[in-house]
């Protein structure tokens, strides 16, 4: 099967690097946002999304005229949805994007086509929502177009790397959809693509990544066992991870992303009598910020007043993505215990949150500091030395909740320092 046109519709942290890397091999692309902010400034050259070699491939998937951007689909030898799926309020998966992304793709679906769903969605949503609403073009799914489920599976910083690289699974409604999935793909990727059901696919993606919540709740609740027993986490976790069958992943303020913070409760709404674990991993974790406020509130005493300097705002280490990030958990749990707090993101130096002033510099951030909160080990971060804060302000306390900066030369520098599950040290 041969593809010469191709519709992406959401072009975010997975649909414009989708889109820009079949365009660089060829495949004339229509890219669609409905977000017009997006569209224009994509148009104008500019990319609104923080990713290593980004921007150079969008600039250069434009440049060869083979990527155009735009607010609504066209007709495509294939179409690929790679939208949003959130939660509600109350952990439900939110599948508007999904819904509203299909329905445009109907007054242009053809005899042949292929559509394939992106977007990380509860089991069954291609067969049970997906397919149905495809089939209002009067066309069937899996006899006149193919329809499939392929999940991204890329990681934030590496993700031009690991969409050519990484095993892709390719989930077909029947097999016919799959292998045309698969001659889709085949395009750029060089890991192994591997065919099975849609729903098997879809389950695959959520698997994956409650997986790593599990294991994150794990080291969460050891984190808070060891403040407990006046033990210290992070060597308890070095000696344990020496059994060559143990690895025990590190603590934190939480977790976060659109991921892992998300898709376990997929789960959770399909299947709750089932999802016991699962359900109690996320409370874990969810919990975990406020585990934070109340470890540091043990450090220092009443926070009310506290002029608290908060470092890193975003999910993980060296990216922009602050989606569902624990930091922010942290930084208005502290704003409602009546703290004075300065926030500094170094990738995305705008970014506000309520109640809090968003500072543009180190330097502003830390100027008369009472506590220093290190909520995300980006290298501009933990490459802070007690020197540099030492000329900004006197007295503060270091609150690391990642492990980030060596204890001992913050303390012989003369700063109290506290590190998150550190029972021993306290």
């Amino acid at each position: 099967m041969k593809f010469e046109s191709l519709c992406v519709l959401g072009l975010g942290y997975i649909g414009l690097p989708t889109a820009s890397t079949f365009a660089t091999h060829g495949i004339k692309v229509i890219g669609v946002d409905t977000n017009t902010r997006i569209v224009d400034s994509l148009n104008n050259g500019q990319v609104h999304i923080f990713e290593p070699g980004l921007r150079t491939l969008v600039q250069a998937a434009v440049g060869s005229k083979n990527l155009v951007i735009q607010s609504a689909p066209q007709k495509a030898d294939a179409f690929i949805i790679a939208v949003p799926t959130p939660f509600k309020e109350e952990k439900l998966a939110d599948l508007r994007y999904v819904v509203s992304a299909a329905e445009a793709i109907v007054p242009y679906l053809e005899k042949g086509n292929l559509v394939i769903l992106e977007s990380t969605s509860p089991p069954r949503t291609t067969v049970d929502i997906v397919a149905p609403i495809l089939e209002k073009s009067g066309l069937k799914a899996g006899t006149d177009f193919y329809l499939a489920y392929s999940p991204e599976r890329v990681l934030p910083g590496q993700i031009l790397r690991e969409l050519i690289e990484n095993a892709r699974v390719i989930g077909g409604i029947d097999r016919p959809s799959a292998e045309a999935g698969k001659a889709l793909y085949s395009i750029f990727v060089r890991g192994e693509i591997i065919l099975t059901d849609a729903t098997t696919a879809e389950m695959v993606k959520l698997m994956e990544n409650t997986y790593r919540d599990i294991n994150i709740a794990a080291a969460n609740e050891f984190s808070r066992l060891a403040d407990q027993f006046e033990v210290d986490i992070w060597e308890a976790i070095e000696i344990a991870n020496l059994h060559p069958r143990v690895k025990i992943l590190r603590p934190g303020p939480g977790v976060g992303g659109h991921c892992i913070s998300v898709d376990p409760w997929f789960f959770v709404e399909a299947a709750p009598d089932l999802a016991k674990l699962i359900h109690a991993a996320r409370l874990v974790n969810d919990r975990q910020p406020s585990f934070v406020v109340s470890s540091l509130r043990a450090a220092v005493g009443d926070l009310k007043g506290k002029k608290i300097a908060a470092l890193g705002l975003a999910y993980k280490p060296n990216v922009d993505d602050l989606r569902e990030s624990p930091a922010i958990e942290v930084v208005k749990e502290l704003i409602a215990e009546g703290c004075d707090v300065n926030i500094f993101e170094p990738f995305d130096t705008d970014f506000s949150v309520d109640g809090a002033h968003t500072c543009a510099s180190l330097e502003e951030v830390l100027q008369g500091a009472q506590v220093i909160l290190l909520l995300v080990p980006h290298t501009q971060l933990t490459e802070i030395t007690p020197d540099q804060v030492s000329s900004l302000t006197k007295d503060a306390v270091i609150f690391d909740t990642v492990n980030g900066w060596d204890r001992d030369a913050w303390k012989q520098a003369g700063f109290s320092y506290y590190r998150l599950g550190d029972g021993k040290n306290r």
